[in-house]
C-alpha cells in the first residue's frame, strides 16, 4: 500500500512539475500600437507602426546590430567597385515563406521596383540615387548609382526584399493585403482596424521564432494600452508619453524600457498654401512655440531640444545653426505685419502624437493672434493627406521623423527636397546644397553643404526641430528586450523569462 501511494505521489508531482512547466512557457507574444498598419507592403508607407508589423515578415539586405553598425543579412558581404558600383554577395540558404528559394533575382527586383516612378513609393527619395540594379548570377548583385551616393548603405539597411515570382503573380494589390517574405513571421490576418496575427515561420533560416504567434493590436487609447499592459492582456506597448511612463516604473508587473533614437520630434509647416504660405507667418510660429517649456513639462526626461531638424546620432547635424528663441512678442508683430491676424490654421494630427503637446501648441499659436484648429485623422489619412497636394496638406503637423539610416540625407533631403511627396516648399538654393551632398563621397564637404541647408531651413521655415526623440515602451517584467536607437521592433531579438 505504502508503495502504491508513494507511486501515486511521485506520479502527482511528475504531473504538477509538467503543468507548471506548461504555465511558465510563453506561446503567444501581444504587442498594443497606437495605430494599424496603413500598409504591409514594405515599399510603400514606412510609418512606425506598419514597419513594426511588416519588418517581422521580411528579410532585409542589410540590417543594424544593437550598437548601430551595418551588418549582413540576405547580403552575406558587399564591396565598392568604383565610386558608383558596388556588389553583394547573396546567401543562397534562404527561403520565403511558401519554400521557393530567394535568389538574386528577387533582390534586384525589390530594388528596381521601389526605385520605379510607377509605384509612386513614399520612400522613392531614399533610393532614388540607384540607377539600377543586376544579377550577374544567382548569388550576385551589382547595384549602380547615378552619382556617387556616401548614404547607399544606411538607405539598403530599409530594404525588404520582396519575392518576385509571388508579387508579379498576386498583383501589388493582393501581396498588400497578403503579404509573403523570407522573414521569421508569417502573416496569418490582417483585420483592418483592429489587429495582424502573425505566425512562426519554423523553417526561417535564421533559427526557432521566440514565439509561436504574434498579435500586433490597433489600440489608438494609450490609458487602454497602459490598461491591457497592467491586466496582462497585453505583453508589449509602444509610444507612451512621458508622465505615463513614470507613474509605469510603480507597476511591480511592468517595465519601462526607453532609448535615445535618432527620431526628431518637429512640426511640419506648408509653406505653399493657406496663411502659412507667408514666410512671416513661418517665423511667428517659430518664435511663438517654447521649445524648453514643452520638452519639461511633457517630455520629463525623455527627450532633448535640439535647435534645426535633427539629432547628434545623424551624420550631417549641427549645432551651428541657431534656433529661434521663444518671443511671443516679436510672433505677433510678425503675424500682425503679415495682415494674419485671426487667420485659420489647420493643425493636422493623429494618435500618434501626443495630444498633450498638440494642444500645448496649438494655445501658443493662438496667444499669438492665429486661429488654430486641431484636426485628428486616423494614421493612415493623416499620412496621405500629408502626402498629398499642398492644398489639402493642413498647414501644420507635429512629426516624429527617422530613416534609420542615420544621415541628414534620409531626413532634411525627403522633408523639404523640391518635388518630394512630404515638401510643400520649394527653395533651388536649397535644392543645391543637399543634391550636392548626396552625390559626393567627400564628408567634409558634405558637413559644409548640410550646414548651409540648415540655415536656410532656419531661415524659411518649412518646419521647426523640436526635440530628439526617446523611444518609450512599456513591457511586462518577463518580456527581455533591449530597445534600440532605430527603433526596430524585431521579434527575433526577444526572449520570455519568469
Amino acid at each position: 500500500m505504502n508503495w502504491k501511494f508513494a507511486s501515486i505521489a511521485a506520479l502527482a508531482a511528475v504531473m504538477t512539475a509538467s503543468t507548471a512547466l506548461a504555465q511558465t512557457a510563453k506561446d503567444t507574444l501581444t504587442i498594443d500600437l497606437p495605430n494599424d498598419a496603413a500598409t504591409l507592403d514594405p515599399q510603400l508607407q514606412w510609418d512606425t507602426d506598419s514597419y513594426t508589423i511588416y519588418r517581422n515578415i521580411f528579410d532585409n539586405l542589410l540590417t543594424r546590430d544593437a550598437s548601430g553598425k551595418i551588418v549582413p543579412q540576405i547580403a552575406k558581404s558587399w564591396k565598392y567597385v568604383n565610386d558608383t558600383t558596388i556588389q553583394f554577395d547573396i546567401r543562397d540558404d534562404v527561403t520565403f515563406q511558401d519554400g521557393s528559394k530567394l535568389t538574386a533575382d528577387d533582390v534586384v527586383y525589390s530594388i528596381n521596383r521601389i526605385i520605379s516612378p510607377d509605384l509612386k513609393s513614399p520612400q522613392l527619395s531614399q533610393f532614388d540615387q540607384i540607377s539600377k540594379a543586376e544579377a550577374t548570377n544567382p548569388t550576385t548583385v551589382v547595384v549602380t548609382t547615378k552619382s556617387a551616393y556616401p548614404a547607399l548603405l544606411a538607405q539598403l539597411v530599409k530594404l525588404s526584399i520582396l519575392p518576385k515570382a509571388y508579387v508579379e503573380k498576386v498583383g501589388g494589390q493582393t501581396f498588400n493585403q497578403q503579404p509573403m517574405g523570407s522573414g521569421p513571421y508569417k502573416l496569418v490576418q490582417w483585420q483592418k482596424g483592429v489587429q495582424t496575427e502573425l505566425q512562426a515561420n519554423d523553417h526561417y533560416w535564421r533559427g526557432k521564432p521566440p514565439f509561436a504567434h504574434v498579435f500586433f493590436r490597433a489600440v489608438p487609447d494609450v490609458s487602454t494600452r497602459l490598461a491591457d499592459l497592467k491586466t496582462g492582456k497585453a505583453d508589449l506597448v509602444r509610444d507612451l508619453p512621458s508622465d505615463q511612463a513614470i507613474d509605469l516604473k510603480s507597476d511591480p508587473n511592468s517595465q519601462v524600457l526607453s532609448v535615445p533614437t535618432e527620431r526628431v520630434g518637429y512640426i511640419y509647416i506648408n509653406a505653399q498654401a493657406g496663411a502659412t504660405k507667408d514666410v512671416r507667418v513661418r517665423q511667428a510660429i517659430a518664435y511663438a512655440i517654447d521649445k524648453k517649456g514643452l520638452i519639461d513639462a511633457l517630455l520629463q526626461g525623455f527627450g532633448s531640444q535640439v535647435n534645426v531638424l535633427g539629432a547628434a546620432p545623424i551624420f550631417g547635424y549641427t549645432d551651428k545653426v541657431e534656433g529661434y528663441p521663444f518671443d511671443p512678442d516679436k510672433a505677433r508683430a510678425l503675424v500682425k505685419e503679415a495682415g494674419a491676424e485671426g487667420a485659420k490654421i489647420e493643425f493636422l494630427t493623429s494618435p500618434s502624437y501626443d495630444r498633450a503637446m498638440v494642444e500645448a501648441i496649438q494655445q501658443m499659436l493662438n496667444d499669438v493672434g492665429l486661429d488654430t484648429e486641431i484636426t485628428s485623422l486616423d494614421q493612415a489619412t493623416f499620412l496621405k493627406r500629408r502626402q498629398g497636394d499642398p492644398a489639402n496638406a493642413g498647414s501644420l503637423a507635429l512629426g516624429k521623423w527617422s530613416c534609420a539610416c542615420q544621415d541628414a540625407d534620409g531626413i532634411i533631403f525627403p522633408l523639404f527636397r523640391t518635388g518630394s511627396s512630404w515638401a510643400k516648399y520649394s527653395n533651388p538654393a536649397y535644392d543645391k546644397l543637399v543634391d550636392d551632398a548626396r552625390s559626393t563621397l567627400n564628408n567634409d564637404q558634405r558637413l559644409q553643404d548640410y550646414e548651409k541647408a540648415y540655415g536656410i531651413l532656419k531661415d524659411d521655415v518649412p518646419g521647426l526641430g523640436l526635440y530628439q526623440v526617446d523611444a518609450v515602451y512599456g513591457a511586462s517584467k518577463h518580456l527581455k528586450w533591449q530597445p534600440s536607437p532605430n527603433e526596430a521592433m524585431f521579434v527575433m531579438d526577444m526572449g520570455w523569462q519568469q
